[in-house]
């Protein structure tokens, strides 16, 4: 569902428990919509995530370790301006909107304590973060919207800061009683479908929500409500009284719902519309819940955003590829009927005294069947006997040589393939634009991309500046895991010794993982965990009891020749494991503290 103004507030409130008097340390913009607020305030610190992202604009105390730009962008830079050391008095949201406004207090270029705000607005194609001076006037914005965008509403810097309009007609539920609300009913249209007239009225309500009260009070969700029986009205008057209460209290419980394991929709309350098709999991807390929802969304964003040219490129080099070990497999398929060519040129050598130049055909007994039926064999009437014998023994010959020629190019195509699908899946994994210049650096090595002189990338220190993604067991054990094909090739044939154990999902796509041993048999819930971390960071993630081997790294070896990340093994054991976001993030945290 969407972040409603309800599920907002319920974030709200956890953010305010938790930064609300303390003070910026530090300002990161990791993504083009994404503000990263270092805060030191009670309990210790924490990080606040402010997404402007049209697709899933929130904010949220966040775990998730995320790359940053070598150079910050300007938005960055002008927060860091006025906003570092900034202490956050207040974090409100205005009754039933998608807005919520930081509070601050800070210094200016004098030194004298100032007030500012940081405003998010958190409504779909339309979010933004603002940032206002002490009259409320705007410093700047993540988006401008000027006189051509809406004719309604400039957000502009030196325009002083108003919220969004109201929507026509709609009321705050808050607000009313339950006789307004119960007025409200039957001034409806009997025909008018529940649902719908609820979304209608009320700010703050997603269509999960109305769905859901519905649902409550008629059974479905698609009640109308003349079909309410004759209390109908007054029971759904009783029953959104009762849950505007729930709102007006504060009594929310953060429920993450799941289709077969995986993570579908989430909200503030028990859902019942689904029945048994949907799981109800309830979460330790509102930021957490939308940690987990988001978690691969976003990486699947970022990869759009950051590597799409490549994927795109990539995804046509390996159709074109797929397509040439096709025809491949259908040419090598007519070769390997040759033997009747060599039948044929046979058949013509023993019947040369039948035949004579400008004979376009030769009818002939087959000695190779065994009932000798008669064959027709094509000619050239242009050469002579002799000449369309040697003709069908040098097409014979060809073939042969053809067959041996397809099979070793089918066998290098088939090679190709496989490479360019472990390269695909490392794209898809990306979390920076580091990662993206390691795998082009690679294309370029393996001569799939042409080399250019990116002075940007060496700034930013390419494949070389960009390490393994490191995690630590439960344990205390390191793991590495690698981020493209030359680093697996480095961490499993250069870095590893011969006791460290090495993992990879079976039949899938993906990272060499690699767990430091120090020379010890490992416990076997490092063995686990960094079973799931290959699990993770392979075509698997999202998958349940994925099958990973693992084995000592003296059991691995890489073919001469062999493409980057290429390799053998043998004396292995299989772990299956089902991967989480959530331990992932627990081991990182590990390896950071």
């Amino acid at each position: 569902m969407p972040l409603d103004a309800v599920c907002l507030s319920a974030v709200t409130g956890e953010v305010r428990d938790a930064v609300q008097g303390g003070r910026i340390d530090k300002i990161f913009q990791p993504g083009r919509d994404d503000i990263l607020l270092a805060v030191r305030g009670r309990g210790g610190n924490h990080r606040l995530l402010l997404t402007a992202n049209p697709s899933h604009p929130r904010l949220q105390l966040t775990h998730i370790s995320r790359d940053n730009p070598a150079q910050p962008p300007k938005f960055c830079m002008l927060l860091r301006k006025y906003l570092t050391g900034a202490r956050i008095l207040e974090v409100v949201q205005p009754p039933m909107e998608r807005v919520v406004e930081l509070r601050l207090e800070a210094l200016n270029d004098l030194g004298d304590r100032v007030n500012r705000s940081l405003v998010l607005e958190a409504m779909g194609r339309r979010a933004n973060l603002i940032l206002l001076d002490e009259e409320g006037r705007i410093i700047d914005c993540l988006r401008r919207v000027d006189a051509e965008m809406s004719s309604q509403r400039q957000v502009l810097p030196g325009l002083f800061y108003h919220l969004p309009p109201a929507q026509e007609g709609k009321r705050n539920p808050l607000e009313l009683s339950r006789e307004e609300l119960l007025s409200l009913l039957q001034q409806a249209p009997p025909e008018v479908e529940i649902t719908a007239w609820l979304l209608d009225r009320f700010n703050g309500l997603s269509p999960l929500i109305c769905r859901e009260l519905v649902c409550r009070i008629g059974g479905d969700t698609e009640v109308r409500l003349h079909q309410l029986d004759e209390n109908g009205p007054e029971k759904l008057a009783t029953l959104l009284e009762q849950f505007f209460q729930q709102i007006r209290e504060e009594r929310f419980t953060p429920y993450l719902l799941l289709r077969d394991g995986a993570p579908k929709d989430f909200t503030y309350c028990p859902i019942t519309q689904y029945g048994s098709a949907m799981e109800l999991s309830p979460m330790d807390s509102f930021s957490a819940l939308l940690e987990w929802f988001y978690a691969e969304k976003e990486a699947a964003e970022r990869v759009r955003q950051i590597g799409q040219g490549l994927l795109k490129n990539l995804t046509n080099l390996r159709d074109r590829t797929a397509r040439r070990v096709n025809n491949q497999r259908r040419e090598l398929s007519q070769a390997q009927d040759r033997e009747l060519l060599r039948q044929q040129g046979d058949i013509l050598t023993t019947n040369l005294y039948r035949m004579t130049r400008g004979m376009s055909s030769l009818t002939a007994e087959n000695y190779y069947d065994p009932q000798c039926q008669p064959i027709t064999i094509r000619l050239d009437p242009l050469l002579t006997p002799q000449q369309n014998a040697a003709k069908y023994y040098k097409e014979y010959n060809k073939a042969k040589t053809a067959e041996q020629v397809l099979q070793a190019q089918i066998k290098k195509g088939q090679e190709e393939l496989e490479y360019l699908e472990s390269v695909l899946q490392a794209v898809r994994m990306m979390e920076s634009e580091r990662d993206l210049d390691g795998i082009r650096e690679e294309l370029e090595t393996t001569g799939f991309l042409n080399r250019k002189n990116d002075r940007s990338r060496k700034n930013r220190g390419g494949s070389g500046g960009n390490k393994p993604r490191e995690f630590r067991s439960s344990a205390g054990l390191s793991i590495w895991v690698g981020r493209n094909n030359l680093q697996n090739d480095r961490l499993t044939c250069k870095l590893a010794h011969s006791t460290d154990y090495w993992f990879h999902a079976r039949q899938f796509h993906g990272s060499h993982v690699l767990l430091w041993t120090e020379g010890q048999a490992p416990d076997d819930q490092s063995i686990t965990e960094a079973a799931q971390l290959a699990a993770y960071y392979s075509q698997a993630r999202g998958g349940q009891n994925v099958p990973v081997d693992y084995t000592t790294i003296r059991n691995v070896k890489k073919p001469h020749g062999a493409k980057p990340g290429m390799v053998i093994y043998d004396s292995y054991s299989t772990a299956y494991v089902t991967p989480t976001p959530e331990l992932v993030e627990a081991l990182r945290q590990k390896k950071s503290n």
